[in-house]
């Protein structure tokens, strides 16, 4: 197997970066009618490369072409002094599943906040993502918490 790079996208990268995103959001039910809007795509692409946003991304490079992503975010809290940081996207090509970018994707992260001065990194997902939870679970603890949300 060759060598994976893990690295902040750079603008040039939208075009390889997008399918993945797609992909992302495929898993999730956001594909067709219910596809997010384009708009919705090109701000979140455009706050990687904004020093005034928390959002932040990295990718995984094989050969020369992106086989996954993940995005986080750092924010406050009422509990703590540093700031938490939340992954939000996780995903790479289902020809690069079971090879390790998952775990270098969050281990990527994992450096970034120890960077930043933050020591807490959380994150969820479906509970029907049975194969992303069999790495979860070697990477986190599962503290049993269930989300609620809501559109207001």
């Amino acid at each position: 197997m060759t060598t994976l790079l893990i690295r902040p996208p750079t603008p040039d990268d939208f075009a390889a970066w997008k399918p993945l995103w797609d992909g992302y959001n495929a898993f999730y039910g956001r594909e067709g009618p219910t596809a997010l809007p384009e708009a919705i795509t090109q701000v979140t692409w455009q706050r990687f490369f904004d020093p005034y946003e928390p959002v932040h991304a990295l990718v995984a490079e094989r050969e020369g072409q992106l086989v996954g992503l993940v995005h986080y975010l750092f924010h406050r809290s009422t509990t703590r002094i540093e700031p938490n940081c939340y992954l939000q996207d996780l995903f790479t090509q289902s020809s690069e599943r079971g090879q390790g970018v998952g775990r270098q994707l969050i281990e990527g992260v994992y450096e970034q906040v120890r960077r930043a001065g933050a020591h807490r990194v959380y994150w969820q997902t479906h509970t029907t993502n049975a194969a992303g939870r069999m790495l979860y679970d070697k990477m986190a603890k599962h503290e049993g918490f269930i989300v609620y949300a809501t559109m207001v």
